[in-house]
C-alpha cells in the first residue's frame, strides 16, 4: 500500500512539473520571438555586426521578461514609473553592447520601437 501511494505521488508531481514546464517553455518561445522581431527592427537603424545582434537580442529578451512581470504586478502610475526605471536600465546596459554612435541612435528610436506601454483609448 505504501508503495502505491508513493508511486501515485511521484506520478502526480511529475505531471504537475511537466505542465508548468510547458507553460514556461511556451512563454519563453513567445519572448524569444518578440526579442528577434525587436532586434530586427533596431538593426534597420543600428547596423549591428559580429556578435552584437545576438547579445542585443538576449538583452531585449531579459528585459521583456521583467517588463511583463511589472505589467502583471502593477497598474497606472506605479506601473509607468517602474517601466521608466526599467527602460533606463535597459538603455544603460545596451551601452555595453553598442558603439557610442549606435547607442545615440538607439536612444533616438527606442520610444518608437519599444514604447513604455500602449494605452487603449476607450470611447465614451
Amino acid at each position: 500500500m505504501k508503495k502505491i501511494i508513493i508511486l501515485l505521488l511521484f506520478i502526480s508531481t511529475t505531471a504537475v512539473s511537466y505542465a508548468q514546464d510547458q507553460y514556461f517553455q511556451n512563454s519563453s518561445l513567445s519572448i524569444e520571438k518578440q526579442a528577434k522581431e525587436i532586434t530586427a527592427e533596431y538593426n534597420k537603424h543600428l547596423y549591428m555586426n559580429g556578435e552584437q545582434p545576438l547579445l542585443f537580442e538576449k538583452k531585449v529578451a531579459e528585459f521583456l521578461i521583467s517588463k511583463n512581470k511589472i505589467k502583471d504586478q502593477y497598474e497606472g502610475k506605479k506601473m509607468l514609473d517602474k517601466l521608466a526605471i526599467l527602460s533606463t536600465e535597459e538603455t544603460r546596459e545596451m551601452g555595453d553592447i553598442l558603439t557610442r554612435q549606435q547607442l545615440k541612435k538607439y536612444r533616438e528610436v527606442k520610444m518608437k520601437i519599444q514604447p513604455l506601454t500602449v494605452v487603449d483609448e476607450k470611447e465614451d
